[in-house]
């Protein structure tokens, strides 16, 4: 902690002064960075001793921490916010107002970065297609960086001076601050409503989302999803995917007259279904556009494919845990919203109902102002049974049945995930039960149990293994 005098008397040796807010991974990189750089770094940060400080560069002595300091913000050349930060922030909003400039770390990135970057954002699969395409990259031989809002922070990839592509996944927190990305292939997934509350409305979700789009080369965009569609010049070279058979060059579904569904590319069957051991039509949908977008670098074709037959998907995110009783276990506690709960409902729900199975979800948690009725369709079509927990769990029950819930999906309200499996054991035993599957996938926010969707992931699993060993 440093007092305002011995921060006043330090800022007159010298302009320039770059001030991180926030001192996560994220803000720890920028400070590591520009420090290395030769700047003049003060870090701030609204906890009053923040877990990483003791990993800062002795150089940097102006921390102010226990609130997010206004007066150290007005006498900064550059702010750099770390994404949990709000720009909206009093003391953020204050010194934008004063002109300073606010970015993000992913801005510093793009001005230093010499080799290509696949851009990738989204609602939801951002994680699962920035793997994959990193994977199929290192795959194919190349020397590949993989960060942003995923694993390793972006600064941080610059240290390996052979890097020769950079593969980010980029969330519209830190989006907001980018100006001029310049990927060489820009992605937006798709679109669903999240994170209203740091957006304020779609319209502010969906402009900071584009802003990857900003100074692409190529674009990959859903033809299912309207509002993945850049609004930049249509002279740029894109690639679409989507459910549907594809136009020339174009990616998507093939189905042949026995029901097998192909990944396929113009009229050419690339392969199987079946071969994949990610299950659900939005894994085929990932699967295209990890495709597009390695073909957009330059990746062989065949080299991918191969990558994507050995690729089992990402923990959390619609994982296959086990068998028991004859019943599949899927965590997806990575569905924090609800248009990811929707895809992995939609994605599961069509594996199971041809066999005449339905799906037990659980689902609940912190609901960050999200209106759960759009759920109601899926749940209806695919969903015997609901659990609930946590602390928004009577409100989204009252949002589904406002919307229509079935009078044949039998919800039971838990509570906690040790209840919720209680439940689980007594549906499931009962030979009446259509269920084949149990689906962790919340569609909320964990903080309100858990230190976040990993501890909530991973509860749920030592509780299945609990049932395995009963």
């Amino acid at each position: 902690m440093t007092s305002h005098s011995a921060t006043d008397a330090l800022l007159h040796k010298g302009d320039g002064l770059q001030v991180v807010v926030g001192l996560g991974q994220s803000g720890l990189s920028v400070a590591r960075y520009l420090s290395k750089q030769g700047y003049q770094v003060a870090v701030t940060d609204s906890q009053a001793t923040p877990s990483l400080a003791g990993q800062l560069p002795d150089e940097i002595n102006i921390r102010q921490f226990g609130t997010i300091d206004a007066e150290l913000l007005q006498q900064a050349a550059r702010i750099i916010i770390s994404p949990g930060i709000s720009p909206k922030t009093e003391a953020v909003a204050a010194a934008r107002h004063a002109n300073i400039p606010v970015v993000s770390d992913i801005q510093l990135f793009c001005e230093a970065c010499t080799v290509p970057i696949v851009a990738i954002t989204g609602s939801n699969a951002k994680s699962t297609v920035t793997t994959l395409v990193g994977q199929m990259a290192a795959d194919a031989g190349v020397q590949v960086g993989v960060g942003g809002n995923i694993g390793v922070p972006a600064l941080t990839l610059l240290d390996d001076k052979e890097m020769a592509l950079a593969v980010l996944e980029l969330s519209s927190f830190q989006l907001e601050t980018v100006t001029n990305l310049g990927a060489q292939v820009a992605t937006v997934l798709n679109m669903s409503p999240d994170h209203l509350d740091r957006h304020g409305d779609m319209l502010g979700y969906h402009q900071a989302k584009h802003r990857i789009f900003q100074g692409a080369k190529s674009v990959v965009i859903n033809r299912e999803d309207a509002l993945t569609r850049p609004l930049v010049a249509d002279n740029l070279p894109r690639v679409s995917t989507g459910v549907h058979a594809p136009d020339k060059d174009q990616y998507g579904l093939i189905t042949d007259p026995e029901g097998q569904i192909y990944l396929a590319r113009g009229t050419e069957r690339l392969l199987s279904a079946d071969k994949l051991l990610i299950k659900g039509r939005h894994n085929l949908l990932n699967a295209q556009a990890a495709l597009a977008l390695g073909e957009l670098v330059g990746l062989s074709l065949d080299s991918m494919l191969d990558t994507l037959q050995q690729f089992t998907g990402l923990e959390h995110r619609c994982q296959y845990i086990a068998k028991v009783n004859g019943i599949d276990y899927f965590n997806d506690s990575k569905g924090t919203n609800i248009g990811s709960t929707m895809a992995a409902i939609e994605g599961l729900g069509a594996v199971y109902a041809p066999k005449d199975g339905k799906l037990l979800l659980v689902l609940g948690g912190q609901g960050k102002g999200q209106a759960f009725g759009e759920l109601t369709t899926l749940i209806n079509q695919y969903v015997g049974q609901v659990v609930f927990i946590g602390e928004d769990s009577l409100l989204i029950e009252e949002h589904l049945r406002a919307a229509n819930l079935s009078a044949d999906v039998v919800v039971h309200q838990c509570q906690t995930l040790e209840n919720a499996f209680s439940t689980i054991q007594q549906v499931t035993s009962s030979s009446l039960s259509q269920v084949q599957a149990v689906l962790l996938s919340p569609a909320c926010a964990s903080f309100d149990q858990y230190s976040g969707y990993v501890a909530r992931g991973e509860h749920f699993r030592k509780l299945t293994s609990q049932l395995e060993g009963a």
